[in-house]
């Protein structure tokens, strides 16, 4: 077992990559590590001729996955769009493992992300040395990859601030980064193109430019269209979790699961499943993210502080994190869901003591 708390994509799914290429008969672009039809296998899942399984990555739309990979083909870079948690990373991390074997090439937004980031920046040991020269250049992970042929990735492209954003757009534009200060450019090789990710729902959100986002296709990923898929989704996460972490933890039954993800869906919806009781809506979003992560805590805490098997009271205190971001207003649509839907469900009582314990 590996010591490695994450692996990259390409790592950990290395077996399911080497088939596909060792698979391959369709026509492979330049640089790319097998065709666009192979890529979409990868990331949806499927069974090759020879037998061989691949493991779904993403569970949703078949077309929207054929778009995006499509879209590298071409010369416009890819946005990934959505609501927190749907997914957005996961997908830009496993296009990039199977387009260029290297998902690593990744710059991460925040406020404080500057132009030097994305383009390039100094070694300033080397620059007061010697003067500006090749050597003190310090490559970022988008020049390496257009010198390589290679996937960048943008996480969080909005939180980065609209200046520094529109760096972007001569890279997209022309395919090359000038270096004025050395009076030359770095030419993008074929195979080259960026994906980035964004959100509008988060604080700290600053508009793209148009100019900007022209420059890229844009693929929203919706939340999960039903339960089962959800369920599924938190499911083969939550599995994969408890392997990698080695929990002392039973897997968790599919029961607890579907609990977790129907108190998600109806506070996000603002309405129960059945359509009969109307709900408020916490601040938070109650993404399929944070479902796994309460699924995570309460495996946790069933494993270490528990027999084992996880139990409404492994997950109440997730439940209550994930929800309550906002102390008062929170506080009270939580309160009240507990009394007005969950009190009153069958097989759900012990759900409903554990959280008024924690209240």
């Amino acid at each position: 077992m590996s010591t490695i708390l994450r692996q990259h994509a390409e790592e950990q799914f290395a077996e399911e990559l080497s088939e596909l290429k060792k698979n391959e008969t369709n026509k492979v672009p330049a640089q790319w590590q097998m065709s666009p039809q192979s890529v979409v296998t990868y990331l949806l899942g499927g069974k090759l001729k020879n037998g061989f399984t691949i493991t779904p990555k993403y569970i949703g739309s078949k077309r929207l996955m054929e778009i995006a990979v499509s879209t590298l083909t071409t010369d416009r870079a890819l946005l990934l769009y959505g609501l927190p948690g749907t997914a957005k990373s996961w997908v830009s991390e496993h296009l990039a493992a199977a387009i260029s074997g290297d998902s690593a090439m990744i710059v991460q937004g925040t406020s404080g992300t500057g132009e030097e980031a994305i383009r390039y920046g100094w070694n300033y040991a080397k620059l007061l040395a010697e003067g500006p020269s090749e050597s003190a250049l310090v490559k970022t992970p988008v020049m390496r990859a257009m010198k390589e042929g290679k996937i960048a990735r943008i996480e969080e492209l909005t939180r980065i601030n609209a200046d520094v954003q529109d760096t972007l757009i001569t890279i997209l534009s022309e395919k090359t980064l000038p270096v004025p200060e050395l009076n030359i450019e770095v030419q993008a090789v074929r195979g080259f193109n960026i994906i980035a990710t964004a959100n509008n729902r988060d604080k700290g959100v600053n508009e793209l430019s148009s100019a900007l986002k022209r420059r890229f296709n844009t693929v929203i990923l919706p939340l999960p269209d039903t339960i089962e898929e959800e369920m599924d989704i938190v499911q083969r996460r939550v599995e994969s979790y408890g392997k990698v972490m080695e929990l002392p933890a039973e897997k968790p039954a599919l029961e607890e699961i579907k609990r977790v993800v129907t108190v998600f869906r109806e506070l996000r919806g603002g309405v129960t499943l059945d359509g009969k009781t109307k709900l408020k809506v916490p601040s938070g979003s109650l993404s399929t993210a944070e479902a796994i992560s309460v699924m995570n805590s309460g495996l946790s805490m069933a494993g270490y502080f528990g027999d084992g098997r996880l139990t409404a009271s492994d997950i109440a205190a997730g439940l209550l994190g994930a929800i309550v971001k906002d102390p008062v207003q929170d506080k009270i649509i939580w309160q009240e869901y507990l009394e007005t839907v969950v009190k009153g469900r069958d097989n759900w009582k012990d759900v409903y003591r554990a959280c008024r314990e924690l209240m």
